[in-house]
């Protein structure tokens, strides 16, 4: 099977994601090694094949979507000495580039942790940009976490994308394209990154993890086809113990007085940072236990260890009181989004779930 497109080289908020650092160290891989993206990876080779190669592009896609190993994959492609659509992996070029030590591929890097600055631009990319390739027939500028350029920063760099010369090819790498000027966006080629299929994610996870097939479910099914996530995910302890503590909670919460919900708000409380992984983790359980209540089948469950409390649920709640806790759920994470207070939003969650 293929190496994924895993950019597990990405924060995300959450104690199992910040067990994982951003190195970087494993993102390169040609276009023959990258699962999914299929149409990126089509363009892009098309592009080298025609001659037709856009002087900057935006690759847009959430962190871990594999924005790293896409840019990577295709600077290699351009500078590699065989000249084809896929990087050699042999030639001197691609040594150099895989070793981190091509003088025609550059990353650009912020001391900041928060901003890219006008000087980190200025230094890294204007300054340098007048300057020929050293071996390939390209300079390319590989800019990860674009989002973050400030409005300096994106006006100074407007003005290379506007006139590059001929040889430069600046990658533009964030999850939100929407935060970048309209103006550096017009005169990039956009590249979005879809989710990649759940059953791939799977096979990859139960091949490279050696994840059982019941566990690699789990991780694929809440990684929403994000691979970076997903490995993420199959290598931490701590959100195994995060999804246990949610479904603790899910068994209780029909139970509960009215004390005890209090309490148990004050546990999701000590842990804000992953409230968005729980919320995700309640609508799955909720899914499964409307999917049961409609099949009386066992195997589309992705919990399936949780078969007897889903079961159970799926006896004592109705059609629309499941779909009303689902949708409680989302209404709860629009709440959070917009800011309303943490235990009010859940509690009024929590209600509706005792309710239903």
């Amino acid at each position: 099977m293929k190496k994924a497109a895993v950019e597990a080289c990405g924060d995300k908020t959450g104690d199992y994601h910040r067990k994982q650092k951003n190195t970087g160290g494993d993102c390169m891989a040609g276009f023959h090694e990258i699962i999914g993206h299929d149409d990126v990876v089509n363009h892009l080779q098309n592009a080298i094949q025609m001659g037709k190669v856009s002087h900057a592009y935006i690759f847009n896609g959430e962190v871990g979507a594999g924005k790293k190993m896409l840019a990577s994959a295709f600077a290699m492609a351009l500078q590699c000495e065989k000249h084809g659509t896929d990087p050699c992996m042999e030639c001197d070029s691609c040594k150099r580039a895989l070793s981190k030590n091509h003088p025609d591929i550059i990353t650009i890097t912020h001391e900041k942790p928060n901003s890219i600055s006008i000087e980190d631009i200025r230094i890294q990319l204007i300054d340098d940009v007048s300057i020929k390739p050293y071996t390939g027939p390209y300079k390319i500028y590989i800019l990860n976490e674009a989002e973050k350029l400030t409005l300096q920063a994106q006006n100074a760099l407007l003005k290379t994308i506007e006139e590059p010369p001929a040889y430069a090819v600046i990658l533009l790498l964030t999850s939100n394209a929407d935060s970048l000027l309209p103006t550096i966006s017009s005169r990039c080629v956009t590249l979005n990154l879809r989710p990649v299929k759940e059953s791939d994610v799977k096979e990859y996870l139960m091949e490279h993890t050696h994840l059982p097939d019941y566990q690699a479910q789990i991780d694929a099914a809440f990684a929403q086809g994000n691979i970076g996530k997903a490995k993420q995910i199959a290598e931490s302890t701590e959100f195994a113990e995060m999804a246990e503590r949610a479904f603790r909670l899910l068994r209780k919460s029909n139970e509960l007085e009215l004390y005890e919900l209090v309490e148990m708000i004050k546990e999701l409380t000590a842990e804000k940072q992953n409230i968005y992984d729980y919320l995700d983790l309640f609508t799955m359980w909720f899914r499964d236990v409307l999917l049961f209540k409609a099949t009386k089948e066992v195997d589309g469950l992705i919990f399936k260890d949780q078969y007897n409390y889903i079961k159970e649920r799926a006896k004592k709640s109705s059609y629309e009181g499941i779909e009303n806790i689902i949708d409680a759920i989302g209404k709860a994470r629009e709440r959070l989004h917009s800011n309303v207070n943490f235990d009010l939003v859940m509690e009024l969650l929590f209600m509706t779930i005792r309710e239903n």
